[in-house]
């Protein structure tokens, strides 16, 4: 049976994935650098917010399958079913990462 790890308040669990060291200008950053590439995962799941929020009309920003960006430094790391997991709180995230439709010009 599998495991799966389901979030409190507003915290989300998100996968990290594979860190992009090649930067769009061609500059490849060394691992162990001293400036980190950016970190970007999916969301796994979401927990159901504060219970504040619901009083002022917040809801979670993010979703499972949003590809988000986040500092280094957020949330915990934590193992389940050996798989390697960020814990963090949805006010640590710096962004969803979406596409944008190409222009026609």
């Amino acid at each position: 049976m599998r495991n799966q790890l389901r979030p409190l308040f507003d915290r989300v669990v998100i996968k990290e994935l594979e860190p992009d060291r090649v930067r769009e200008s061609g500059l490849v950053v060394p691992a162990g650098s001293h400036e980190p590439p950016p970190q970007h995962g999916i969301v796994l799941a979401v927990g159901a917010g504060l219970d504040w929020w619901s009083h002022v009309g917040v809801v979670m920003p993010v979703k499972p399958g949003d590809h988000v960006v986040f500092p280094a430094a957020a949330g915990a790391w934590v193992e389940v079913d050996e798989e390697r997991l960020l814990v963090c709180r949805v006010g640590e995230l710096l962004g969803v990462l979406e596409q944008e439709a190409e222009r026609v010009g």
